[in-house]
């Protein structure tokens, strides 16, 4: 079985320190990778190795909650039901945010491995981090005005749960991959698939799946009718199954006639429907890739507004077969066993692409403790209220005070100001 999320049991924290968690004034995504420990070879459960990720991180770093703490790239490591996992800020949509993103991720992923490096030479042993998932993360903004019965977060879980999962197997997806997962969170869409050991890979699945999800968010019903309707391929007997341990819903590996994850993505012998409803009585037959790039088609240009231009160009190429995909391998890549050892971030962007976003400078300086002058008073963080808040002490009175990261935006220039 592949290591997706579906397969684990629904979590026990709280809230699970998840990168969209309050209203935002901005559109935003975040990232999170959940990692399995691996002591001497044996996995091990980190709550029963460390009490929490101060243990092998070190130096004082801000709490979040239970187990969580922020890390100073902006972003957090926390355990999770038999995992390490990581999250990045939230990060406002516009061009090149999916770069941003995994430069971030894959920032806290360095810094989680020089801890257990640390640890691992104090302790005379050898601990790896196997790569289990990775979860896309896109608000949902739409306003109350606009939402009805048939334009609900749920029922546009549902519609991307027909129009996503085949793109994200050639992007993310491996010969192991047991299935693909979209979750409706509330003010947000999760969409879970396996950990992606190429950062590379792994940006042009966030920026495909920011592209769709807002794209999609714009029709005027998310009833599956519509997939029709724009012509959207569906393969011949397939219908997501409500989610094995949340609520949402999974493409999985026998939601199809067989097994997409060990198909040739290049064998034209998919049954394919030209939408979920109201099929024509001879459905075309197509392969995976020719049926992932009808929907890329479709979306081109949802997905270029969001892209940078290496990324789109990696994603048509993925999909046209010129670049390969995990599922072109024999089997799933050694990368996945040792993260941040045999995979690593690949920096093959311009440093203008991956400048920080407004919201992860806010929530650099706050989680730095460095003090900011506002309303005639000197400010010192002390901590966040998810993600969208940041807690301060006020020196001259000990008071606290609660501001959102949209009002810290436009205090940037005085924050830096020393």
């Amino acid at each position: 079985m592949g290591n997706t999320k579906s397969e684990r049991p629904a979590a026990s924290k709280a809230a699970a320190d998840a990168p969209l968690t309050c209203a935002l004034q901005l559109a935003a995504i975040g990232l999170e990778a959940e990692f399995t420990l691996h002591v001497n070879g044996q996995p091990v459960r980190p709550e029963a190795l460390f009490a929490d990720p101060r243990d092998f991180l070190g130096g004082p770093l801000m709490h979040r909650q239970g187990t969580s703490y922020h890390v100073p790239t902006g972003g957090a490591v926390y355990f999770d039901t038999g995992v390490i996992e990581v999250a990045t800020p939230v990060i406002e949509i516009e061009r090149g945010c999916a770069p941003r993103a995994g430069r971030s991720l894959w920032e806290a992923i360095r810094f989680v491995r020089d801890g257990l490096d640390r640890w691992e030479r104090e302790a005379g042993t050898t601990v790896r981090l196997a790569g289990f998932s990775t979860h896309y993360n896109v608000s949902f903004d739409l306003p109350g005005c606009e939402q009805h019965g048939e334009r609900t977060v749920e029922k546009l879980a549902r519609l991307l749960a027909y129009i996503l999962p085949v793109p994200i197997m050639l992007l993310a997806a491996n010969r192991r991959s047991t299935g693909i997962g979209v979750r409706p969170r509330g003010d947000r869409i999760e969409v879970t698939a396996d950990f992606t050991p190429s950062s590379s890979l792994m940006i042009a699945t966030a920026t495909f799946i920011t592209g769709v999800v807002r794209d999609v968010m714009r029709w005027p019903s998310f009833e599956t009718g519509l997939l029709t309707a724009k012509g959207l391929p569906v393969i011949a007997g397939y219908a997501p199954m409500p989610h094995t341990s949340r609520q949402g819903w999974l493409a999985r590996f026998d939601c199809y006639p067989r097994n997409p994850f060990t198909a040739d993505v290049d064998a034209p012998d998919w049954e394919v429907h030209a939408g979920a409803a109201n099929p024509p009585e001879k459905p075309l037959r197509q392969s995976l890739r020719e049926t992932a790039r009808r929907i890329y088609r479709h979306f081109y240009r949802a997905v270029a507004r969001v892209s940078d231009p290496f990324t789109y160009r990696l994603i048509a190429s993925v999909f046209n077969g010129g670049a390969p995909s995990l599922l072109d391998l024999d089997d799933r890549p050694p990368a996945y066993e040792d993260v941040g050892r045999l995979c690593r971030w690949e920096n093959l962007f311009p440093d203008a692409t991956l400048a920080r976003s407004r919201y992860e400078q806010v929530l650099i300086h706050a989680i730095a403790g460095r003090k900011l002058r506002a309303d005639g008073a000197w400010l010192q963080p002390t901590g966040m209220r998810g993600w969208s808040q940041v807690v301060f002490r006020r020196e001259q009175d000990g008071a606290p005070l609660v501001y959102s990261i949209d009002s810290l935006v436009n205090r940037l220039d005085d924050w830096k100001r020393p």
